[in-house]
């Protein structure tokens, strides 16, 4: 899927001004910069007629901050009448750097946020329609904490990534299984 990122989706650019011509699904990545009128004239400009499917909003906004600053796009969006489906990032929403100077991210807070973007759409009677992590079926040690516990201290011994830390098998198992037990308690 193509996507526009949070820092490249200023409607009167680049990115817009080509994906306005993309006749695929597009993606749109929102964090805690987000402005509700600027969200609503992106939509307008990318989705003038309203086709479903044509828009995913991948919330990005970070564990401390998901349950705050999401439910008032939320409302908007849906106000507005724009036929949108609603995504969780909570890999980019939660960087931080290891005290060893290491990229990495917590389990935990992608866990909090994921559970917090979920929470939110239950309590707006929307649906969570997709969640998107960085994984990897190798025992690399990129992001801490998990079940496993993995240090900051235990980065060193398995960081292979290039780019953006990874969850490990056991993590992204992890993930998955709070994900269906969260999915389960949504349904009541």
């Amino acid at each position: 899927m193509l996507w526009i990122g949070d820092r490249t989706r200023q409607t009167d650019h680049a990115h817009v001004e080509f994906l306005k011509g993309v006749h695929n699904p597009v993606g749109i990545k929102i964090g805690p910069s987000t402005q509700i009128d600027s969200l609503l004239t992106l939509l307008d400009t990318l989705n003038p007629n309203r086709i479903p499917g044509r828009i995913t909003l991948i919330a990005r906004m970070g564990a401390n901050a998901i349950t705050e600053l999401l439910p008032p796009l939320v409302r908007a969006v849906q106000a507005s009448g724009h036929p949108v489906v609603w995504s969780s990032d909570p890999m980019h929403g939660n960087i931080i750097k290891a005290s060893n100077g290491y990229k990495t991210r917590s389990v935990d807070a992608i866990l909090t946020e994921m559970k917090g973007f979920f929470e939110v759409h239950k309590a707006e009677g929307t649906y969570a329609g997709g969640v998107h992590f960085e994984m990897t079926g190798d025992n690399v040690t990129e992001c801490i904490g998990g079940a496993f516990q993995i240090t900051e201290e235990g980065l060193a011994d398995r960081y292979h990534t290039h780019c953006d830390p990874r969850l490990n098998a056991d993590q992204s198992l992890e993930l998955a299984f709070l994900i269906a037990d969260t999915l389960k308690h949504a349904r009541g």
